[in-house]
């Protein structure tokens, strides 16, 4: 591909990201593998460069663009190379005219920005939401350690604050190594390690994973349980919960049991565990604002709607896991959110509701004192965007 048709593939795809945000189609990475899928005259280095255009136009539009060249307009205004690229070439974007519209610089559409400032985040801070993020992994205790791991990866790092974390060069391809097929590492961002541990799991406890997905927590819980006690992984996504059967074969996690659960009918669904659970982990459905590093193109897609529809998710899974909780239990609050209107608030409203809880000084120690829980961001931690909080029920 020439330079020219990079960019004008960049701008098809910009396109294609644009619509799917505003209808809720299919995310960024999966809409460019269909992409390239029926295009096989486009290389890995024609693949790599028409990925990295797209993702820079979407870190550097706050609010929605009107188009996919509105975009990378945006982007040729800063890059000299790209704006030569708009040569209209017979495979090229057609020439720049100064009257065209360009896609707004910014992190995030107003209100949404607005909403971050509110809660307690500056302008570095919110910059560094869209910044590119790190590739990290969680050892699997159940089956090595970090020393023996780093050792078969001489380009790999300890990552600077979770026991078990290894962070490796971007574009490192994880799924496709000897130590990810033997499952002796996981993909998984330091700050959702730390906050994973804020349940403290000890062997020998039964412990639920109320909102588990595809099991990422899970099986982090099962490996601090060293495969002694009872896990229950639950969602009412069944796509995703299928995922967590072959991960755990695969990492040896023998004591999970999943079960799929129907929105609405999650306590009587859960009856069998009312008041038995040692700890309850909630990693709550959310808007995802932390994880942007990643998902970049998930600030167009959400809504005021949009989040009040999650915040109340939010409370209703609070409700649950509440009662799974046996007396003097534990339930950890987690969302990948840093709005306070997911976390800080969500857990104050929670214990204005339930006399008698309390809040637990725990989380990752490196993370930020925040209302009654505790904060990590890119800006200060180098990590996603978390916000945890432990709960303990009455005796």
């Amino acid at each position: 591909m020439t330079p020219g048709a990079r960019t004008q593939a960049a701008i098809e795809l910009l396109d294609q990201i644009v619509a799917a945000a505003a209808s809720g189609g299919a995310a960024a990475d999966t809409l460019i593998a269909r992409y390239f899928a029926t295009r096989r005259y486009a290389g890995s280095k024609d693949r790599r460069a028409v990925r990295e255009l797209v993702y820079a136009a979407i870190r550097h539009a706050g609010p929605v663009p009107s188009s996919g060249r509105a975009a990378m307009l945006a982007v040729a205004d800063q890059d000299p190379a790209i704006a030569a690229t708009f040569d209209g070439s017979a495979h090229g974007p057609a020439p720049i005219s100064a009257d065209e519209p360009r896609a707004e610089a910014g992190v995030a559409p107003a209100w949404l920005g607005e909403a971050l400032t509110a809660s307690g985040l500056d302008t570095a801070r919110q910059s560094a939401l869209v910044e590119r993020a790190p590739l990290d992994v969680r050892v699997n205790s159940l089956a090595t350690t970090r020393a023996a791991v780093l050792e078969e990866w001489p380009d790999a790092d300890p990552a600077p604050h979770a026991p078990l974390g290894i962070r490796l060069p971007n574009g490192t391809p994880v799924e496709q190594s000897e130590l990810y097929r033997a499952g002796l590492v996981e993909v998984q961002d330091e700050g959702s390690q730390l906050v994973g541990d804020a349940l403290a799991a000890k062997p020998g406890e039964w412990l639920v994973d109320l909102c588990a997905g595809a099991g990422g927590k899970t099986l982090q819980l099962a490996a601090a349980m060293e495969n002694q006690g009872a896990l229950l992984a639950c969602d009412i996504d069944r796509a995703r919960l299928q995922r967590l059967a072959p991960r755990a074969e695969r990492a040896g996690a023998t004591i999970i049991e999943s079960r799929l659960l129907n929105p609405g009918q999650e306590t009587e669904m859960l009856s069998d565990w009312a008041a038995k659970a040692d700890g309850v982990l909630i990693d709550a459905p959310c808007s995802g604002t932390g994880t942007w590093r990643r998902n970049p193109e998930a600030r167009w897609r959400l809504t005021p709607e949009r989040l009040t529809r999650l915040t109340a998710m939010q409370v209703q899974v609070l409700e649950i896991g509440a009662r799974l909780v046996k007396p003097g239990g534990r339930l950890v609050y987690i969302v990948c959110s840093l709005l306070d209107a997911e976390g800080a608030e969500q857990v104050a409203a929670f214990l204005s509701r339930h006399s008698g809880w309390s809040v637990e000084p725990s989380g990752p120690a490196i993370a930020t004192p925040h209302g009654s829980g505790r904060r990590l961001d890119p800006a200060t931690h180098g990590t996603d965007g978390f916000f945890v909080a432990c709960l303990r029920a009455p005796c």
